[in-house]
């Protein structure tokens, strides 16, 4: 019977879909829909996390990578993979946080050029005062190396609160005060002008005022009566959101032959609870909800990034697991795909609308380190250098083991050589007497380390050289020098060029979903943003932007420098300086200075230098205007 009721409560769930979630859907797709797709998805998603979890206890030396402990015997793995992993991780950090501007904007023609600086600017200053770019940054350079691939979920926060405000009550009565009509003149021109950054800056009432001295044509005056109290809304937080999600809960459409642009779905698992539910207003059904059922603990195939055994007892509080849906459905059933997005929580539906995003598309971002061909997930160097990180740990555990197993430090002695007075003193470390009939030099052995020999040495070397020419890692093994190619400066820079090709190609594929997750920011600014936002252009300088300037068409590029490279282009440009002489044009020697303080991450003195207009000089001034008074006489 229990089946029954389950049966009947889920029934009445699909039927109701529609008219709880007010889609006016045709052809609603129900929590047994998109579970098939879960289902049919899982098994290619679990063999990704079968390769994760395998690099990452490589890279930890954790799980099936650690090695059992037998007695007598020594159990230690060096490594190897990690070691490569620290050295990546600052080589392709640093280029992205070298700058304070993480991005560049470039107008498609000459009417977007206004918006794309507006753009540039208010993206530039999320990502520096309200995304924490340093930790995103390291965060998703991590986990591009460790894991081979990162997923990046954009979304948007938005959070208001309600307060009461005393509002003055006005009286408008006619007036022939000439200052008053004289401002009425200035706002009714303002008004004319149509400029919406200029009526921002006037009184309403005087606005008012205005608008009924020209329907009655009396002149009129706004004078307060009284006041009282009005509820207003009050922004908190409202800007865009980024998370690195977690691989094993995200399950990406495994048909889209590795373009994120044709996956048909994304399913994101998450933990919430009822509480955290109630306060996003688009959630509903939330009493159908049964939060002992849904648990994490119930929930095998989401991870967790909580290890502990506690749970609260209470409903608005108690953790349980939702799946978030994204993707396209014949949803009016029309043949036609539409993007939509879904939630559910067990069998209930809580959610489901139009994909709300602006661009249509799913607010997922995949970024591979390196990339295997039609795949969506890549692979890390761990794929390449498990088998020299085994070798180098077979090795190293043989050499301890010679070393662990010998009796270092030891001294042993023949039974006749001491008699027991002797040996008493002998082992206290005071002088004694020993049998005259025994040699001491036989009659005493000290016992010492063994000689390991130079072939489990060379081993270990051909092993890190090998994988430091593996990865491209520069990891002070000696793997990479000039040796193979020559002793000289061509060789060594041969093998510097070879690496930094190698790094530059890992850069450019982080790079580009760095920029992807740009657009995709970029898009939601102008659906989103307040009406107008204040940005900061230097300590000194803040600019008003509106979130009707930031429509227009502009391609967004992403700054990546090195400071070898910042540094040899500032040297450069010095020498190019230095060989202008002192009588070129001012304006050429400023626009290179302007330069070699921005690639000194000197942005204040650029500034600075670009602004500095010359004063003239009085008596030079002077002396020219009697200069010209003469040839004119």
């Amino acid at each position: 019977m229990e089946n029954v009721i389950d049966i009947n409560v889920d029934t009445e769930n699909t039927e109701t879909t529609e008219d709880v979630f007010e889609t006016g859907w045709a052809n609603p797709p129900t929590v047994a829909d998109l579970k098939q797709d879960l289902t049919e998805s899982s098994s290619d998603h679990d063999s990704h996390v079968i390769d994760v979890d395998k690099w990452l206890n490589n890279l930890n030396i954790e799980g099936s990578a650690k090695k059992k402990k037998v007695k007598g015997r020594s159990s230690i793995q060096p490594k190897l993979i990690r070691k490569q992993a620290e050295w990546r991780y600052a080589a392709l950090s640093e280029p992205f946080l070298s700058t304070n501007d993480l991005f560049n904007t470039a107008p498609v023609t000459y009417e977007d050029k206004k918006s794309s600086i507006q753009n540039g600017l208010v993206l530039n200053n999320q990502f520096n005062t309200k995304l924490q770019k340093v930790k995103f940054i390291d965060e998703l350079v991590r986990t591009v190396v460790d894991e081979g691939t990162a997923v990046v979920r954009t979304g948007w926060d938005y959070e208001d609160e309600s307060y009461m405000e005393e509002v003055p009550d006005y009286q408008f009565v006619p007036t022939t005060d000439p200052a008053v009509l004289q401002q009425y003149q200035q706002i009714q021109q303002i008004m004319q002008s149509n400029n919406p950054a200029e009526m921002e800056k006037i009184d309403p009432v005087m606005v008012q005022a205005v608008q009924m001295s020209q329907q009655t044509g009396i002149p009129v005056a706004p004078i307060q009566v009284g006041s009282h109290m009005e509820e207003k809304t009050r922004i908190i937080k409202n800007q865009p959101t980024i998370e690195i999600c977690n691989y094993n809960n995200v399950i990406i459409d495994p048909t889209c032959m590795g373009d994120m642009d044709k996956a048909e779905f994304v399913i994101y698992s998450f933990e919430t609870n009822l509480s955290e539910l109630r306060k996003d207003k688009r959630y509903k059904n939330l009493e159908l909800i049964n939060t002992t059922n849904n648990s994490v603990l119930n929930e095998p195939d989401h991870a967790s990034d909580d290890d502990t055994s506690f749970t609260f007892n209470d409903d608005p509080r108690k953790k349980f697991v939702a799946y978030e849906y994204w993707g396209y459905w014949d949803v009016n059933g029309t043949g036609i795909v539409e993007p939509f997005v879904a939630t559910w929580v067990g069998s209930v539906m809580v959610r489901m609308e139009d994909n709300p995003f602006p661009d249509k598309k799913l607010p997922f971002t995949t970024m591979q380190y390196l990339p295997v061909r039609r795949e969506i997930y890549g692979e890390p160097d761990g794929e390449l250098l498990i088998d020299n990180q085994d070798v180098v740990g077979a090795v190293t555990r043989g050499m301890i083991d010679v070393m662990g197993r010998s009796a270092n430090g030891q001294m042993g002695s023949r039974k006749d050589a001491l008699d027991v007075t002797n040996k008493r003193k002998f082992d206290r470390g005071l002088d004694y007497e020993f049998n005259a009939q025994v040699d001491p030099r036989q009659a005493f052995y000290m016992h010492t380390f063994p000689e390991i020999p130079q072939s489990a040495g060379l081993m270990l070397q051909l092993q890190n050289q090998e994988a430091e020419s593996l990865s491209g890692v520069k990891a002070f093994s000696q793997g990479i020098n000039s040796r193979s190619l020559g002793d000289n400066v061509g060789g060594i820079k041969s093998a510097m060029d070879a690496t930094a090709k190698r790094e530059m190609a890992i850069l450019r594929r982080v790079a580009e979903g760095v920029v992807q997750v740009g657009r995709k920011i970029v898009s939601m600014n102008a659906e989103f943003l307040s009406d107008k936002e204040v940005i900061r252009v230097t300590n000194e300088e803040f600019i008003e932007v509106r979130r009707d300037d930031l429509a227009g068409n502009f391609d967004l590029t992403l700054t990546i420098s090195t400071p070898e490279a910042d540094n040899e282009k500032a040297q450069e440009l010095s020498f190019m300086l230095q060989t202008l002489g002192p009588n070129q044009d001012p304006e050429l020697t400023k626009m290179i200075q302007v330069e070699i303080a921005r690639l000194r991450n000197m942005p204040d003195l650029a500034r600075q230098i670009e602004t500095y207009e010359p004063q003239p000089d009085p008596i030079e001034q002077e002396k020219r205007q009697l200069e010209n008074e003469k040839l004119k006489a």
